[in-house]
């Protein structure tokens, strides 16, 4: 299992141990952590599982691709270098104690 950390726009944070070849969207809907809605269910089509990744995890998670490129531009929340979409990030055990910040909206 690894620990992830999802800490909501007034700095609330929940830590949940995510099984591993999970998304960090399908954790999160599991786990009903307020702010992921995931309307498309994780093929990145609605950018409502907009996330800030840690900076330090950045080159764990990978680059994004070109198709979460575009969607991240219409994201309701600040567009940041950290973004991501939590559908697009598999979990790893390269990934625990990361922390993601969800933006104050998805939608």
């Amino acid at each position: 299992m690894t620990t992830v950390t999802y800490r909501s726009s007034d700095g609330a944070a929940r830590e949940i141990e995510a099984r591993d070849g999970s998304s960090l969207m399908e954790v999160a809907v599991k786990d009903g952590v307020p702010g992921i809605v995931a309307e498309c269910g994780g093929a990145a089509a609605c950018a409502t599982c907009h996330i800030y990744i840690d900076a330090g995890f950045a080159h764990v998670v990978g680059e994004l691709d070109d198709l979460e490129d575009e969607m991240l531009d219409d994201t309701v929340g600040e567009r940041r270098d950290t973004s991501r979409l939590a559908c697009q990030i598999i979990v790893t055990p390269e990934l625990d104690g990361i922390v993601v910040e969800i933006p104050e909206a998805q939608q």
